[in-house]
């Protein structure tokens, strides 16, 4: 089987005949999450094709449903999707059938109606429960899986569960090579699979579950403060606009805050990826400024001049401020995470990270499924649309408002004040961040 297209379909969950199933034996795949079309790779047996699914995807996935398509003799590999595994058994049956009619009737209306489908539940234990436990437990819904593409005339070839490091076939009943304890995966990185994905310079970035907490509200006496801040935040809203400002003033603030806010990530680097760059990113916004922002952030007008910051130096920096937002959009506010999170799909998108764009997009409309702006750039990035095309858009608005940038309301210039980082605990010498950004920024919403 090929894999040569990249038509991923990535979901927030909302939502064969088995008789003529057969084990895949040999897959060729090309391509992968990256679109590296130098490089053909066979899968011969059901572990290579377990093993191959984080590069696929680009990421781990988590108590997800997979699907991909196969097209032709040689199996070649097409669109793929994913969702995650409804937590309620009588959701299965919906959802078998929503996801198979998603992935035949996408790939038939791009021309190449899929021969089979290959399928993957992947599920950890909970505590105390067992992998074979789980791959128990998911049975039913392969087989409601394997029954909607087969009434579709689509036979599911293969059906994988993979759960804590091992495998299972729902299709092959032969313990010899399928035994009922299931079949450990490969060591990471020791596949001819992983060796292809370094060749062609392409990455896993960690699991789903790791992907989305970077993303995630914060929660205990942090979240509470903050949402403490977006109701000052809030209300300090009203009597700007009853004094006269106008939204074009307030939009204004809110741009030059969100600059200053970029430049201060662009000064202060993390020294380590993943939980503790997002801490460190967490330590150089206070919370009254983080308010403000994402406040600022709900007016589609401003939200798409930050969508301006996608690429170049502004890129990474941009990035991590979307991120820090999202997770300050606590309680109450969980629907204004829209905004950031669309942003920083965008950002990912625009930088060549797809499989992280797709999940920052179905977590944006998760958090409002009414948000135009992620619906758009969600359905654009699972249908493979170059982001070029948007990406001139942007940087031809930004160059037609480029005049008019040096003349901004004198109180919007003092937002510049908050370039300066908040200070961090252990730093002497610095100003409690809450207390600085309080006093210092003009551009409370």
């Amino acid at each position: 089987m090929t894999n040569n297209t990249n038509n991923n379909h990535e979901a927030a969950h909302s939502p064969s005949d088995p008789s003529s199933a057969s084990s895949a034996s040999a897959v060729s795949s090309t391509g992968l999450s990256g679109g590296v079309d130098a490089s053909r790779i066979t899968l011969r047996s059901p572990a290579e094709l377990a093993d191959a699914l984080p590069y696929m995807l680009g990421f781990h996935p988590s108590d997800s449903l997979v699907m991909v398509a196969v097209h032709g003799e040689a199996g070649r590999f097409g669109g793929r999707l994913r969702v995650g595994i409804p937590a309620a058994p009588e959701e299965w049956e919906d959802t078998a059938r929503q996801v198979a009619d998603c992935l035949i009737r996408g790939s038939t209306r791009r021309g190449a109606r899929p021969d089979g489908i290959i399928v993957f539940l992947c599920r950890d234990p909970q505590r105390g429960e067992s992998a074979q436990r789980v791959m128990t437990g998911l049975r039913p819904l392969a087989q409601r899986i394997r029954l909607a593409c087969g009434a579709l005339d689509v036979p599911v070839l293969e059906a994988l569960c993979l759960s804590a490091g091992r495998y299972w076939s729902y299709c092959c009943p032969d313990e010899r090579c399928c035994p009922a304890e299931g079949t450990a995966l490969a060591a990471p990185g020791t596949s001819v699979m992983a060796a292809a994905a370094t060749f062609a310079g392409l990455q896993v970035r960690g699991s789903l579950r790791e992907i989305e907490r970077r993303l995630t509200p914060l929660r205990g006496r942090a979240a509470g403060e903050m949402e403490g801040a977006l109701d000052r935040a809030a209300v300090a809203l009203v009597p700007k606009i009853l004094d006269g400002a106008t939204r074009e003033e307030v939009g204004a603030e809110t741009v030059l805050l969100a600059r200053a806010l970029i430049q201060r990530m662009t000064l202060a680097t993390p020294t380590e990826g993943g939980s503790g760059a997002d801490a460190w990113d967490d330590g150089l916004l206070g919370d009254d400024e983080a308010a403000s922002l994402i406040l600022g952030l709900q007016d589609r007008e401003i939200r798409d001049i930050a969508a301006e910051w996608m690429e170049g130096e502004e890129a990474a920096p941009a990035l991590r401020l979307w991120r820090a937002l999202a997770r300050r959009c606590v309680g109450a506010y969980g629907e204004h995470a829209a905004a950031p999170l669309t942003l920083a799909g965008w950002v990912s998108w625009s930088t060549g990270d797809e499989p992280t764009a797709r999940i920052a997009l179905g977590l944006a409309l998760r958090a409002d499924d009414g948000y135009r702006f992620a619906q758009l750039l969600h359905h654009a990035c699972n249908e493979g649309i170059d982001p070029e095309g948007l990406r001139e858009c942007l940087r031809e608005e930004r160059r037609r408002r480029e005049p008019r940038r040096g003349r901004l309301p004198a109180g919007a210039r003092r937002a510049t004040s908050v370039t300066r980082p908040p200070g961090r605990p252990g730093r002497p010498g610095r100003t409690s961040g809450r207390r600085e950004s309080g006093s210092t920024t003009g551009s409370e919403q």
